[in-house]
């Protein structure tokens, strides 16, 4: 996080940043990636305090959740492109929260049809984006 903050402001400062009251266009990332950047370092050093020295344990790596997060976001694309707002949102989140070992496929499933009534409400009734509901093809 602290690294992808820092690249924010180096390429935002490359637009004119401007002030709060005139804003120009290096103003949000160099906002938003000073914010990433402050976060990255407060987790940094949360986890430094967290660990005693010479008590790390090492665990094995989380294949399911690695697996379920990189297939969600290609599900996302491919749905989205072929199948609309709805299949997307439900494939993302029905996924990602296999991903999770304590999750049911009733728990998944649950959390990605409530995902999706949200995702409906806010981005095509709320906010009206012009992204179909339902496409075929």
């Amino acid at each position: 996080m602290l690294l992808v903050g820092a690249s924010a402001i180096y390429k935002g400062l490359d637009y004119q940043v401007g002030t709060l009251t005139r804003m120009g266009p290096g103003y949000f990332p160099v906002a938003v990636g000073s914010v990433l950047a402050a976060m990255g370092v407060l987790i940094l050093l949360g986890a430094r305090r967290q660990v005693p020295a010479g008590a790390a344990k090492r665990h094995a790596p989380e294949w399911r959740g690695w697996l379920c997060i990189i297939l969600a976001s290609i599900a996302f694309v491919v749905l989205g492109h072929y199948g609309g707002l709805v299949p997307a949102t439900f494939g993302v989140v029905f996924i990602a929260a296999l991903g999770d070992r304590q999750n049911s496929l009733r728990s998944a499933l649950l959390l990605a049809v409530a995902m999706v009534a949200v995702s409906v409400i806010v981005f095509s009734w709320a906010l009206q984006l012009q992204l179909p509901l339902f496409r075929w093809g």
